[in-house]
């Protein structure tokens, strides 16, 4: 029987930094255009971080099941360690899927926006056959696109369109970059599994390209994402304040040219989470300081 502890970390937590920057930035992107709601903010909010402890748990028992997690670096595997029983863990993602639609249909409700409702059934969808189902398409090599999808232009420009009504230069440039940043994360992460994602059969990019590869790949979608920055800015020019957000980048890019490999990798990770969140955090408050000025 897995503690709650366990089943917290279970939830994997580094990850949540993908779930707070897009609604960041979106509600930021509105804010700048004066129509920015903290309230729809908050339960887009709710939505994204149920739709991503849902696809951490998905994962968990999806992979568990299929043996790939029996021998894998990193988080609490709760199947693949036999902490909790695969029923449990499938059972805590569909609730937090539930949880994600329930939000998801009253913030589509309360903003008017009803074009979403086909579009969060296509979120969680495209959360369980992430590693669910028979042929998953993490184990394809597209989870990275997927994650640059769904965690970047979707949430991003459906926060801002929930509030906004619109879509702007400013937020479409945010959500480039918050999706690149998403992906570069999933991007640490494989990196790291590539050993144990080879031999059970798990095709991710990064086993696709290779570790050489998956760390250039890891550098050109941090330097969109600032690249980002400088394009928002050609209408928002105090978003420039988000290029300070490359202090967080050294540290795991020292990390991946010095060569680290394995548990060495779990920081990389970690400080990657931190480098989008801190992006976030300074581009939407220089979207929402234009505001002002």
């Amino acid at each position: 029987m897995a503690t709650l502890a366990q089943w917290a970390q279970g939830a994997r937590p580094r990850t949540l930094p993908a779930a707070f920057s897009p609604v960041l930035v979106g509600t930021g992107a509105a804010y700048a255009e004066g129509r920015g709601d903290t309230g729809l903010a908050l339960l887009a909010l709710i939505v994204a971080l149920a739709l991503q402890v849902g696809v951490n748990y998905a994962n968990d028992y999806s992979d568990g099941i299929r043996g790939t997690d029996d021998r894998r670096l990193g988080p609490v595997r709760l199947v693949g360690q036999g902490l909790a029983p695969p029923g449990e863990v499938k059972l805590a993602a569909y609730l937090a899927f539930f949880l994600a639609g329930l939000v998801g249909f009253s913030l589509i409700a309360l903003s008017g926006a009803w074009l979403f409702v086909p579009i969060g059934v296509a979120c969680i969808v495209a959360a369980w056959f992430y590693t669910g189902g028979s042929r998953p398409y993490g184990y394809r090599g597209l989870g990275e696109v997927m994650v640059f999808v769904f965690f970047g232009i979707v949430a991003t420009l459906g926060t801002l369109w929930t509030q906004a009504h619109r879509l702007t230069w400013a937020g479409l440039a945010g959500a480039v970059g918050v999706g690149a940043l998403a992906s570069a994360i999933l991007v640490a992460n494989n990196l790291r599994d590539i050993p144990t994602d080879a031999a059970a059969g798990k095709q991710t990019l990064a086993v696709r390209i290779g570790d050489p590869a998956s760390r250039r790949l890891w550098l050109w979608l941090v330097l969109v994402a600032f690249a980002m920055v400088g394009l928002a800015a050609l209408s928002r020019p105090t978003a420039l304040t988000g290029l300070a957000a490359v202090l967080l980048a050294w540290p795991p890019l020292a990390a991946l040219r010095a060569g680290a490999t394995g548990s060495a990798l779990v920081p990389v990770l970690v400080r990657s989470g931190r480098l989008e969140l801190g992006y976030a955090v300074l581009l939407a408050a220089g979207l929402w300081g234009s505001r002002l000025l």
